[in-house]
């Protein structure tokens, strides 16, 4: 999809809001519309879909990269330049991630303006991914699950949770990542029964829970998988968790699907683990949608009201944890589709005994 085509979108949904224009001010939300991926930026994109970039000088060259199709305004003052260009009495404002400051500051730009709370308008666009961000997703899961089935070749006894975790990036970096989707989460032993754990000096053992929580980024889209192995023969407890786990995840994954409600899938996957005896040591978020960020819209939850879409990416991650002696996390990345998802971590769940 090109730019001109997500500003069109931005610009039919303007008008439908009532709008004459928006002010773009989350930087990935300017990056979305506009390619662009420095550290100050801004937009002005108004209800016919016509936009005005807004950087500073040390983003001159780059913007003209990035951003070649788009009107650029190169100045320290973004709001006032966006000012300058804003026309109407409505115009909507990014509300969730604008400061007091600058919103007073417009206010003083605009005296006559209402300045309207958008409701994460382009969040909510960015939702439905593209041919070419879905390509990006896709290669951002190979790289991941490329690495962790080459890391589990071992050896693993015997060597630090944070030792492992840096092998298992380096391996990523290796395969063409451009950067780590987020800080690895690598637990082991009693450590796996935290879920953001983040790795020591531990040493992993033989008879250990190892808990994998990772992803690559690839040209700006993130990749997230969790598996749980043991470190040698598991026993009976490790076997009966991990099948909760899996069954849990194979429900609410089965109902990622175009025109299903997100709440039934939520309940889908806590039904089974009710079932199973173990919902109340699941005490973590089902899922949540992926993308330009690690975490975005839609968020699976019993209060969502929303259905799902197809192109839709999203997470299904449910975990039990046990204090004290360890815990088990299933996740995929998710493409919905008009009939069954499309897991694009691809690598096997069942139970793995290394070594």
């Amino acid at each position: 999809m090109t730019t001109a085509t997500r500003l069109g979108r931005l610009g039919e949904e303007i008008i439908d809001r009532g709008l004459e224009g928006l002010f773009v001010t989350t930087l990935v939300n300017v990056r979305y519309l506009t390619g662009f991926t420095g550290s100050n930026g801004a937009v002005y994109v108004s209800g016919g879909g016509e936009a005005v970039f807004v950087t500073d000088g040390r983003y001159r060259d780059q913007a003209a990269a990035e951003v070649p199709d788009i009107e650029h305004v190169i100045t320290r003052d973004l709001l006032g330049a966006m000012a300058e260009r804003a026309s109407g009495i409505e115009l909507g404002i990014e509300s969730h991630t604008l400061t007091v400051d600058a919103h007073a500051r417009l206010a003083e730009l605009l005296p006559s303006v209402a300045l309207v709370p958008a409701d994460r308008m382009v969040e909510h666009l960015r939702e439905t991914k593209d041919a070419v961000e879905i390509d990006a997703l896709r290669r951002a899961c190979d790289i991941s699950t490329r690495a962790l089935l080459a890391l589990l070749e071992g050896p693993l006894v015997g060597r630090t949770e944070r030792e492992v975790a840096r092998d298992l990036e380096n391996r990523m970096f290796d395969l063409g990542a451009e950067a780590i989707a987020f800080e690895t989460i690598l637990a082991a032993g009693e450590n796996t029964a935290i879920p953001h754990h983040h790795p020591t000096d531990r040493l992993l053992g033989t008879g250990d829970l190892l808990k994998v929580d990772f992803g690559a980024r690839v040209d700006g889209y993130h990749a997230d998988c969790t598996r749980t192995v043991v470190l040698g023969r598991a026993d009976d407890w490790q076997r009966e968790v991990h099948a909760a786990v899996r069954e849990s995840q194979a429900a609410g994954l089965d109902l990622l699907r175009e025109g299903v409600a997100v709440s039934d899938a939520d309940a889908s996957a806590r039904g089974a683990l009710e079932a199973s005896g173990w919902l109340e040591a699941f005490t973590t978020g089902l899922g949540h949608g992926v993308g330009l960020e690690i975490h975005e819209d839609p968020f699976i939850a019993a209060s969502h009201t929303g259905k799902l879409t197809s192109r839709t990416v999203l997470t299904m991650e449910p975990g039990i944890y046990v204090p004290g002696r360890g815990g088990v996390r299933i996740e995929d990345t998710v493409l919905v589709t008009p009939g069954a998802p499309e897991v694009l971590t691809t690598m096997t769940k069942d139970l793995l005994e290394i070594g």
